[in-house]
């Protein structure tokens, strides 16, 4: 091992002895899937125990029969704290439940300095070195770090249409980035990394958390929402290649328009053999130029937060099965 990788190694080591993290997570009729989550943070290679925040809210089901169980197969491992509510109708929705979550790991954290709130979805399944490698992307200077979303195909694998169209997108994705990269790197946000920053796995530093405001009370897009008015706060955001969860691929979700309406189109487009477009890769070329320009101007990060939705949409106008 090299003196600069030993050297880098160990800052990580040291920024992960410091951080007090707190993973948070609402849940809406998810006794199914609870089991599975919290064997998978307890599978976690993180030092100590860990907090969950975990929020049951307009649940029918066993949610909380799991979560007893759970206090006790992992009381060593874990420390569980639940909070329920009932929401009215027109606040039944992911944006107060998401909240709710983060609120309660807010208050399991009692130096905000140190503090970091993760936060996830019941149906996930992190691998082993998720919150570690998160610790480490933070160390490198982050103050958000989005995970890529990965379909579960080991335990609920798709259809082979579904798995073809899947995979073309992935790449398509992939070529973005490295587009991106090429043009406007970024040091805290550095290669090989994805694009994702959804709810379903985004840590957050508590501070920030609290300057932004936190998580909107909105019906859909609160998890895309918190991300924009923290960067327009400032904040440096990652999406680490080694950070990532694996999802469902189930098509009937909790939450309006979530991974659940996504994978609904997916398969809708696979069953009816659509070519999907999206734009070319020369479009995402001026756009990382322009973005270059911006950040490198007076304004910086919270210029491009601030203009960049006011900009012509990209034309689609690249077959996706065109992509190599």
């Amino acid at each position: 091992m090299s003196e600069e990788v030993q050297r880098a190694t160990t800052d990580v080591a040291e920024h992960v002895q410091h951080l007090a993290m707190c993973v948070c997570v609402p849940a809406r009729n998810e006794g199914d899937r609870l089991p599975a989550f919290f064997e998978a943070i307890a599978a976690q290679d993180w030092p100590g125990r860990i907090c969950v925040a975990i929020a049951v809210n307009n649940t029918t089901d066993n949610s909380l029969e799991q979560i007893a169980r759970a206090r006790v197969r992992h009381a060593d491992r874990l420390d569980i704290r639940a909070t329920i509510a009932d929401f009215p109708p027109n606040l039944a929705h992911a944006g107060s439940a998401r909240r709710l979550a983060m609120t309660e790991g807010l208050r399991q954290i009692s130096d905000l300095d140190r503090g970091v709130l993760v936060s996830t979805d019941a149906d996930t399944r992190p691998p082993t070195d998720w919150l570690r490698n998160i610790a480490a992307a933070l160390a490198r200077g982050a103050d958000l770090v989005g995970g890529k979303i990965v379909i579960d195909q080991e335990r609920e694998p798709l259809p082979d249409a579904v798995s073809l169209l899947y995979q073309r997108w992935d790449r398509y994705w992939a070529q973005v980035r490295d587009i991106e990269d090429q043009i406007d790197p970024v040091e805290w946000d550095p290669a090989p990394r994805h694009g994702d920053h959804t709810g379903a796995s985004l840590a957050i530093r508590a501070r920030l958390y609290l300057a932004c405001g936190g998580v909107p009370i909105i019906p859909t897009g609160e998890d895309r929402a918190l991300v924009m008015a923290a960067l327009a706060e400032g904040g440096r955001l990652a999406h680490p290649a080694n950070v990532f969860v694996w999802v469902s691929p189930r098509t009937e979700g909790r939450a309006e328009g979530g991974m659940a309406a996504a994978m609904r189109e997916l398969f809708e487009t696979a069953r009816e053999a659509v070519v999907p477009v999206a734009p070319a890769f020369r479009h995402w070329a001026e756009r990382a130029l322009w973005r270059r320009a911006i950040r490198h101007s007076a304004d910086g990060q919270a210029g491009i937060v601030l203009q960049e939705p006011n900009l012509p949409a990209m034309p689609h106008d690249m077959r996706l099965e065109d992509v190599r």
